[in-house]
């Protein structure tokens, strides 16, 4: 039987990431180290008390039943949380959870977007904050990011025409995959941006726990006014090392939460009560972990930044979330081109920056997830071949 496919499905075909996950198996099937920096899975564990609540709630069959929706003790976790992380009040209708950020922007447009209407995304930025609207068939334009500006948004370039016609706008800062943070007054300017045009603003905020340096990470809601313009989603997921429970929130604006919920229910039962649970022992529970964590991610960034820099690879240091952005050293042709080669060469394995938008070319991106120790024997490789590759 012969099948026709959406132009939806049509659309993904095998890319670059397929053919460095097939090289890195070939290469370890050959015996080959892999120093995989690729995906932005953390290697640290969950706190013990939070996977000591997962077991406990796992022996009981009632938390295998539908949710339906969250619990009180869930949303005022997540109230208690944000008005000491951020200095934000949280009202109930204001908040709900998500099967992880990814899947709450893979779904967010459908609350606001018709067929054609205008989503405004960053690029570079995270493929599905692209891939959210056009899936929900919105139109997509771009605003571009670019380091003489500090990869931020010039929102006074953005043409009349164009934001009188935007209905949302993806933003997100810290921002994977640049490594930049956005201060207080950015996000008073975007939140004025947004009143005059009547665009609703979607603030990716799930790295706001790893920030390097002593800078402050910010809730897009922490300015007067943001709940009238927008939402902000924040992910239990890097913060609280929780990626497979896939528990995120959309909080903020509570005529959108509203709908957003309506939507969500149509092809979703609830957050499991297990993973809720888990959710508000993270919350509630001691913060130290969080802390310290952010620091050895702050160390691992030092160890990568400051081997490649002293090797002669003139890197920046990533100012937020768990990754590196590094120009492609010269006498490359792509940034595909050099991760394949340097993964061929040296086992070091990373994201070329094509992947975030053609604004992304030119650049590699790094992720933290591998010892101090182990880092250092990576830089110490690519440097090795480097100097034979200019030599």
């Amino acid at each position: 039987m012969e099948f026709n496919f959406s132009d939806k499905a049509n659309r993904f075909k095998p890319n670059i990431f397929n053919i460095l996950n097939e090289r890195k198996a070939d290469m370890q099937a050959r015996g080959k180290r892999v120093y995989d920096l690729f995906v932005g899975t953390p290697d640290f564990k969950p706190e013990k008390h939070v996977m000591d609540v997962v077991v406990e709630a796992s022996k009981d069959p009632e938390n295998y039943k539908y949710s339906l929706g969250d619990t009180k003790e869930l949303i005022d976790s997540v109230k208690k949380w944000y008005a000491r992380r951020y200095d934000v009040n949280l009202e109930s209708n204001e908040i709900m959870s998500v099967a992880g950020s990814q899947e709450g922007f893979a779904h967010v447009a459908m609350t606001v977007c018709n067929p054609g209407d205008l989503v405004l995304v960053p690029n570079p930025g995270y493929p599905v904050f692209e891939m959210g609207p056009y899936l929900n068939d919105a139109e997509i334009d771009y605003y571009e990011l670019d380091k003489d500006n500090h990869f931020m948004p010039a929102l006074d370039r953005i043409s009349e025409e164009k934001a009188k016609k935007a209905k949302m706008m993806i933003v997100s800062y810290p921002l994977n995959p640049t490594c930049t943070c956005a201060d207080r007054d950015f996000y008073v300017k975007l939140m004025e941006f947004a009143k005059k045009y009547n665009i609703l603003i979607v603030h990716d905020n799930a790295y706001s726990e790893i920030i390097y340096d002593g800078r402050e990470g910010i809730s897009f809601l922490s300015v007067p006014g943001a709940k009238e313009v927008g939402i902000e989603f924040n992910s239990l997921s890097k913060t609280y090392n929780l990626t497979g429970l896939r528990i995120s929130f959309a909080v903020g604006n509570a005529e959108v939460i509203k709908k957003f919920k309506t939507i969500r229910s149509q092809f979703d039962y609830g957050t499991s009560y297990i993973v809720q649970k888990a959710a508000i022992a993270a919350l509630d529970g001691p913060q130290e972990g969080v802390k310290k964590q952010c620091l050895e991610y702050q160390k691992r960034r030092d160890a990568l930044c400051g081997g490649l820099n002293s090797i002669g690879w003139e890197v920046p240091y990533s100012e937020g979330t768990m990754f590196v952005w590094a120009p492609v050293p010269k006498g490359f042709e792509t940034s595909d081109d050099f991760c394949m080669q340097m993964l061929e060469n040296t086992g070091v394995l990373c994201t070329p920056g094509s992947a975030f938008g053609n604004l992304g070319e030119g650049y590699v991106r790094f992720a933290l997830v591998l010892p101090v120790e182990t880092i250092k024997e990576a830089v110490e490789l690519i440097g090795q071949w480097l100097k034979k590759y200019y030599n």
